[in-house]
């Protein structure tokens, strides 16, 4: 498999439509909704790791090993930026595991190794917040 089709081979691993399933909005005003999950939100979501996958495609196989953490790290802040517009809860325990593995995959695939960051926890705890 190419390096391209290892990028693009993680792309099934991608959460967010099992995401759009968990949406339901608040009808109760004492019941929370789980209006976080909109298609908007969830979309963004999917863009970001679109666009990594992208850059990693340009950068190439044997790129660049500080461009593609900087791509990682654009993607990761802009998880961050998105999950702080959904006042924290978009990413929650189970969207972070979906996401860390879909990050390692991703790091993996680049010819990466994850126990290189971060005292082996993965790429994705250098910057994320969640």
């Amino acid at each position: 498999m190419t390096y391209t089709e290892k990028l693009i081979k993680t792309k099934d691993l991608y959460p967010f439509e099992k995401w759009r399933g968990y949406f339901y909005p608040n009808e109760e005003e004492d019941l929370d909704g789980m209006e976080q999950y909109t298609e908007e939100n969830c979309a963004t979501a999917q863009k970001i790791f679109e666009e990594l996958i992208d850059k990693l495609i340009q950068i190439g196989e044997v790129g660049n090993k500080k461009d593609k953490e900087k791509a990682f790290e654009t993607a990761i802040i802009s998880l961050n930026n998105l999950n702080e517009e959904t006042g924290d809860c978009l990413i929650e325990t189970g969207e972070r595991e979906d996401l860390c593995e879909l990050i390692d995959e991703i790091c993996n695939a680049t010819g990466l190794n994850t126990d290189d960051y971060a005292e082996g926890d993965g790429i994705a705890d250098l910057w994320r917040e969640w």
